[in-house]
């Protein structure tokens, strides 16, 4: 039954698709929206099969890839997990070999960090202060790049407080990544780290028992893009069973 639910996926990716891979942007979108990662990882299954691949197409797919490991430790598909994760440190590498948007390479490196600790949590006390230090030479290297404040929010957010975690500390990070993101792109078309990043705003609102700003984010997002099924379906009537 799963496998006819994958095919009949990429079936209709085929069909519908925005003009697959050439807007693979609005594609990954599309699947993060609508909570479709069987469709997420064929187009990183495509894109990493491209023979060639410019810098930016590169780092576009390490983002892609990501956001699936990301997902894949966070519903414990973790061999997969695993797999997605070195094919992304390989492309990252390339990019930071020829020294390509540093900034962001060391966001990743950071992000990546945090997803081998994912897998392994007693690797933590050894890997998490290598994530911390990525994080804050991806924002000295460019303090006008979103990405880097995310991971900083990361890292603040998942390490325990004894070694430097504070969630109000990972929501002014968060808060910051905010608003350069709007300031540099107010629209931002169809970038699923944006309503990622808000999302991981008003969650942290919650965890710092602030049901009140964590519902109006929740709003925004639902506002800009209704059809998003985690806040639509989930995290926004869990809040507001809560409320009652």
């Amino acid at each position: 039954m799963e496998g006819t639910k994958y095919r009949l996926t990429i079936f209709f990716l085929v069909v519908f698709s925005s003009s697959l891979l050439g807007n693979s942007k609005k594609d990954i979108y599309n699947a993060y929206i609508n909570n479709a990662m069987p469709v997420w990882k064929y187009i990183i299954d495509q894109l990493e099969g491209k023979p060639e691949k410019s810098d930016d197409l590169l780092m576009e797919l390490v983002n892609y890839q990501y956001g699936y490991v990301a997902w894949a430790i966070g519903n414990n598909h973790k061999d997969e997990a695993f797999v997605y994760l070195r094919h992304a440190e390989d492309n990252l590498k390339v990019l930071e070999e020829k020294k390509f948007k540093i900034s962001r390479v060391y966001g990743y490196k950071s992000a990546f960090y945090g997803f081998h600790i994912g897998l392994n949590f007693f690797s933590a006390p050894f890997i998490g202060p290598k994530s911390a230090s990525a994080a804050k030479l991806a924002i000295g290297s460019d303090p006008d790049d979103f990405f880097g404040y995310i991971q900083m929010g990361n890292v603040q957010f998942h390490a325990p407080s004894l070694m430097g975690g504070s969630k109000s500390e990972a929501l002014k990070n968060y808060l910051k990544a905010r608003a350069l993101m709007e300031s540099s792109d107010p629209e931002f078309g169809d970038d699923w780290n944006y309503l990622s990043l808000l999302t991981s705003i008003a969650k942290t609102y919650e965890v710092l028992n602030d049901p009140g700003n964590a519902k109006i984010i929740y709003e925004e997002i639902l506002k800009k893009e209704p059809k998003f099924k985690w806040v639509r379906d989930e995290l926004y009537p869990q809040l507001l069973r809560k409320l009652k």
